[in-house]
């Protein structure tokens, strides 16, 4: 498998894109907006940038990248040769499934659809397609180029031809793959977003500020970031909408989010995306400062 289509260009579908390109696979990357795409394309120059500058590639293998790259706005013209489909789009059950009808309709019988969804079931998904035994979850972590786990899953259907294949390439890509049932959250989203929620618990009881809920966990638990800051780079909407698929999936009000979590996205206090979360990053990520006071 060699054609590779990527459905999304924000922060996971640009950086999806990068590390297949950069590993010699023909990348289409497809949004509906061209400004999206530019965007994302620009990012992944960026980024490619950055590796040349740490010396970690070099000119010409960055100018292969990004030639490995095309972008489209018309998803049929986009996956008409793909051997595999990465959809990186926002994580919204109607439009996940709205997709997976369109590509199955538009793509190839050979076609692997793969999800790149942190939360949402596989077998629904799968559901929405003719070729349920051809799709899987591939949750990539972020930032993409760096991060080494891709948490592969298996819907109810999903053939062992299937994941064998998208385990075979995740490797190729350097990566390392991890396969889980399809249960709400999966893994990595079921153990972390508990953990956030509960800090944001901790903060909106008044058991501790922002600065000390973070510095406790980084200094005692030997996390690289703290659940807070780590909540505004996943983003505050998407950590409240895998909550709910949490909550509504398992039935447990253990994973009821936050009311304060809900009143900040309601407020379109998002994270680093919005420029305010529990964190104020007008002045950049590395100059994030605690924004106020949270009730």
């Amino acid at each position: 498998m060699k054609n590779i289509a990527v459905i999304g260009a924000g922060t996971m579908g640009n950086g999806i894109a990068h590390v297949f390109a950069q590993n010699n696979y023909s990348v289409s990357l497809i949004d509906v907006k061209e400004e999206s795409l530019n965007r994302g394309v620009a990012t992944i120059t960026k980024n490619l940038d950055r590796m040349v500058a740490k010396e970690k590639i070099d000119e010409a293998k960055k100018n292969q990248t990004l030639a490995n790259i095309t972008t489209y706005t018309d998803m049929a013209a986009g996956v008409k040769e793909a051997d595999l489909v990465v959809e990186a789009a926002t994580e919204n059950v109607d439009l996940k499934l709205k997709i997976f009808s369109q590509l199955d309709a538009v793509c190839p019988e050979k076609t692997i659809l793969s999800s790149n969804t942190s939360s949402i079931s596989i077998t629904k998904i799968a559901a929405a397609t003719k070729r349920p035994d051809k799709v899987i979850g591939m949750h990539f972590m972020n930032p993409v180029p760096i991060m080494k786990l891709v948490e592969i899953i298996r819907g109810y259907a999903t053939s062992n031809a299937t994941t064998e294949a998208v385990v075979s390439m995740s490797q190729n890509l350097g990566k390392v793959p991890v396969e889980c049932n399809d249960y709400p959250g999966f893994i990595a989203n079921r153990i972390l977003m508990p953990m956030i929620n509960e800090a944001i618990i901790s903060l909106h009881e008044g058991v501790a500020g922002v600065a000390e809920i973070d510095t406790i966990m980084k200094l005692g638990m030997a996390h690289p970031m703290g659940p807070l800051q780590l909540a505004d780079f996943i983003g505050l909407d998407v950590c409240l909408s895998i909550l709910n698929v949490l909550h509504d999936g398992l039935g447990n009000p253990k994973y009821a989010p936050c009311p304060l979590l809900v009143n900040m996205v309601m407020a379109g206090k998002l994270g680093a995306k919005s420029g305010e979360g529990f964190y104020d990053y007008s002045e950049g990520p590395k100059n994030a400062k605690v924004a106020g006071s949270f009730v």
